[in-house]
């Protein structure tokens, strides 16, 4: 047994001598313990860049302010420090360090197990112990994470300027924007390239209306298919360039279906660490086992599949075209090679990508002029670029046709509306005829950028795409200054913790192709006499 032959300081320790079936005599519970607890809390110190001794293992994990992917991060390391298979979850699944290690050491861990831990059940005190089950345990109105959001809420009311989130906007929102009958500069919006209230979308999803009605009623699979449906799913095929394509009505939904459903147990799924939610939501549900890579390091991917490719049936990597919080290309090209070198299959989520980068808006395989059908997986949002609500999957026909047939958030939802769908098709079709949209968009996103940066603005990693941080780094400091640009006419979405670590909260831009040069100009002015006031 090679579990807990090596200390984690390399040190050697005592090696486990095998009984008279072959099979290795298992340390005490309470040594295993020991050992797993101590390699945790040099793990965590490390991840957290502070001395071990300032780790408390009675502290509970989120308390730490460990990100979705440190806590993925530091399972997958455990998984090979243990010689087995652990759940992504296990840093949500337990409170701290001291009952992770106690769950750990119990579990018998064998050398190169196959099976995922399960957890174990809490032990039954009968009918007497009911009565003293807390409040937090079964009233909304008590959960602990309730309570934590109330204080967040009472902390941003005590500025003075009311709550920042859920603003009603009213009318069409695009480079301008309705609030309160107050007309404001609007940098809040993913309506890239103008197709929401483009007369001929709008047009499209009328007629829909007029021949379908408001809704497909029923799941495509059934009697849901409406003649629109395929008709979208082949112009965004062509569009992208590959063989097919299948729509759903969420884009969030659409990566946490596919992925949950195309990969799981025995597989491995390897994604950025700035991955969106949907892409995290979707790793947790497929049950895989799960790395992330440092942001746009190619050589650190490389190094996790030389290291671990061999050791499952399935790999997955999934990166993002442009990432929606930094506003950076991915570095897709070397990607592609490593996907063909480890035999591997590649996802690249273009929510932010498609209709924006690429000469005529295709998207990130235009960018780098690459074959699209290098790519096994194309994932995109409808409700950006394209005006309308929903995802889509594009790629071999195969791929598509199993999906279409078997993926639960495809077979068990209703179909996508048909004024969605005609809304959708309609800003494709509109997108081919009109590509001057996206060259437009590429010019001022470059414009504000230059000027951004001129005055010295953090940028963070942005680069070539629509979407622009203005990086403050303070949480509140970022709600006083979206509230005090929304006073000067400004309407701009904030980031801050947890969205985004607690030292990179920003304000972040949205361009459009119908923001013009004087909006562009007059903003940057605008904002850099409210910086210095912060």
């Amino acid at each position: 047994m090679t579990l807990f032959n090596e200390t984690l300081n390399g040190k050697d320790s005592t090696n486990v001598s095998a009984n008279n079936n072959g099979q290795s005599n298992l340390l005490s519970t309470a040594t295993k313990a020991e050992a797993i607890q101590g390699w945790l809390i040099d793990k965590l110190a490390e991840v957290l860049e502070i001395e071990p001794n300032q780790i408390d293992v009675g502290q509970d994990f989120e308390e730490y302010g460990l990100e979705s992917a440190e806590a993925i991060n530091l399972s997958g390391d455990l998984e090979d420090y243990l010689n087995c298979r652990l759940p992504p979850t296990l840093l949500w699944d337990y409170q701290n360090i001291e009952t992770l290690a106690q769950y750990l050491a119990k579990g018998n861990l064998s050398d190169n197990q196959s099976d995922t831990l399960e957890l174990q059940a809490l032990p039954s005190h009968g009918s007497d112990s009911i009565s003293n089950i807390p409040l937090e345990n079964y009233q909304f109105n008590e959960f602990p994470e309730y309570k934590k959001l109330l204080a967040q809420q009472e902390q941003v009311a005590s500025l003075g300027n009311g709550n920042p989130f859920f603003i009603p906007q009213e009318g069409i929102v695009n480079d301008r924007t309705t609030v309160d009958g107050r007309e404001l500069i609007n940098f809040a919006t993913y309506n890239y390239i103008g197709m929401c209230g483009d007369p001929q979308v709008t047009q499209a999803a009328k007629d829909a209306i007029d021949k379908y009605g408001t809704s497909a009623c029923a799941s495509r699979l059934l009697s849901g298919e409406k003649p629109l449906h395929r008709e979208l799913e082949r112009e965004l095929a062509d569009f992208i360039g590959v063989e097919d394509s299948i729509v759903l009505v969420g884009g969030h939904a659409t990566n946490v279906t596919t992925i949950g459903h195309l990969f799981g147990k025995g597989d491995l799924v390897i994604y950025d660490a700035l991955s969106h939610n949907s892409i995290l939501q979707g790793c947790f549900l497929s049950g895989a086992s799960l790395v992330a890579f440092p942001h746009n390091d190619v050589a650190a991917l490389e190094k996790i599949l030389s290291d671990r490719r061999h050791r499952y049936q399935r790999v997955l990597i999934v990166i993002e075209g442009v990432y929606s919080t930094d506003g950076d290309v991915a570095n897709l090209p070397p990607v592609v090679e490593l996907k063909q070198k480890y035999k591997t299959f590649l996802m690249v989520d273009e929510a932010h990508s498609i209709g924006t980068i690429g000469k005529t808006g295709r998207g990130i395989s235009e960018y780098y002029n690459l074959d699209p059908n290098d790519i096994d997986l194309w994932m995109g949002t409808l409700s950006k670029s394209f005006a309308s609500c929903g995802g889509y999957i594009a790629g071999s026909s195969a791929l598509v046709e199993y999906l279409k047939y078997t993926a639960p958030g495809f077979v068990f939802s209703v179909g996508m509306s048909p004024p969605n769908a005609a809304a959708t098709l309609a800003a494709v079709r509109v997108l081919k005829a009109e590509p001057e949209r996206a060259t437009t968009l590429q010019a001022r996103a470059k414009l504000f950028l230059d000027l951004a940066q001129e005055q010295g603005f953090d940028t963070g990693m942005s680069q070539d795409s629509p979407v622009i941080p203005i990086i403050v780094g303070d949480s509140l400091k970022s709600i006083q200054l979206s509230q005090n640009l929304f006073k000067r006419g400004i309407n701009v979405p904030l980031m801050i913790y947890p969205s985004v670590p607690q030292n990179g909260a920003r304000l972040r831009f949205f361009i459009t192709c119908n923001h013009t040069v004087a909006q562009i100009r007059a903003t940057i002015e605008i904002l850099a006499e409210e910086l210095k006031q912060l």
